[in-house]
């Protein structure tokens, strides 16, 4: 699972709407539903204000895909 995903399953699981999540980042709705749809590329600060929203680490949100990327344990 990407990180978009995990952030997708995260604002499912609270029970957010994309319209919340992306006044939260000062988006649009649109907006947001692009980079969940991977049509638009995440920004970075949106990550890090995404990982506060969640209570989640980055490390968390990117584990899986530094292993597969064989980032982590080479």
């Amino acid at each position: 699972m990407d990180y978009i995903q995990k952030f997708k399953n995260l604002r499912e699981d609270h029970d957010f709407t994309q319209e919340f999540v992306a006044s939260y980042l000062g988006t649009s709705q649109t907006m947001y539903a692009r980079y969940e749809r991977r049509a638009n590329e995440l920004p970075l600060r949106h990550f890090i204000q995404l990982c506060k929203l969640y209570n989640v680490s980055a490390d968390s949100i990117l584990a899986e895909e530094m292993k597969k990327d064989n980032i982590l344990n080479p």
